[in-house]
């Protein structure tokens, strides 16, 4: 009879711990993310654990949606287009996607970005799995019922906090570019303002607006077209946008086009 021949190796006590997985889901109608707030939202849930997938959820029919992923182009963010004319339809496809991936890759935590009240049910749902849910909502806008079910709330404007000053370099680094269109609207918005303060619309004074309104414009040195073309100073992406009939420009200054029509 023949004896098993024992190796010897060393006991190993303990178990190894491995990060919590994490799945973010954003709804873009009801929180509109700039690419300042994407990657905030993914460094913070890289900061909780292994993030396994980010999506965002939108509808390019609605006119303030139609160029979502060019302000999104953050690697790692999967954009769902859900181009229905019926009423939330990109809700009701971010609830179904959520619910399958739950049960498919089961993560330990799922991020939802909204504070829509339709939400509750999908939050429910989750948390009976076993999931951790972590909302973040706008200020504002956002039902009381979901920040008593969330299991941990957060406002949108709290994630450069959240995130800490550790990742922050880092952050400020990569948002040194703009899009063109979140531009866009960082560009009329101020022209909107600009006169409620008292204040002409030249150049400068827009430029200075903008960033004092718009903390994803405040750190970008360059705007970048969806073509990869980029502008390093104001008044040529001033031009561009006039070019592209967004504004009207008259005597250094830069006007919306009703307001223009309007004062001819």
């Amino acid at each position: 009879m023949c004896d098993f021949l024992m190796l010897s190796s060393p006991i190993i006590t303990g178990e190894i711990k491995m990060k919590p997985s994490v799945s973010l889901y954003a709804d873009y109608q009801n929180v509109h993310l700039s690419e300042y707030l994407g990657i905030l939202l993914l460094a913070f849930a890289k900061s909780i654990g292994r993030l396994i997938d980010a999506k965002v959820y939108y509808n390019s029919l609605c006119p303030n949606q139609a160029f979502v992923m060019d302000n999104l182009k953050i690697p790692g963010v999967k954009g769902f287009n859900v181009p229905c004319s019926l009423k939330n339809s990109a809700d009701n496809q971010l609830i179904a996607d959520c619910i399958k991936d739950a049960h498919t890759f089961s993560p330990d935590i799922v991020i939802l970005v909204s504070g829509d009240g339709d939400f509750a049910y999908l939050v429910s749902n989750l948390q009976k799995l076993g999931i951790k849910v972590i909302i973040f909502a706008l200020r504002g806008n956002v039902k009381q019922k979901m920040i008593e079910l969330a299991d941990e709330f957060h406002f949108i404007d709290e994630l450069a906090d959240l995130v800490g000053k550790k990742t922050q370099p880092q952050i400020d680094t990569t948002l040194s570019i703009i899009g063109y269109n979140e531009a866009i609207e960082c560009l009329l918005e101020a022209i909107k303002t600009a006169p409620t303060k008292g204040q002409l619309t030249r150049f400068p004074i827009i430029d200075k607006l903008m960033r004092q309104l718009f903390s994803q414009y405040q750190g970008a040195k360059s705007i970048r077209t969806p073509d990869g073309k980029t502008f390093s100073k104001f008044s040529k992406f001033v031009k561009a946008a006039a070019k592209d009939g967004k504004v009207r420009i008259d005597e250094q200054q830069v006007f919306l086009i009703e307001q223009y029509k309007a004062a001819a």
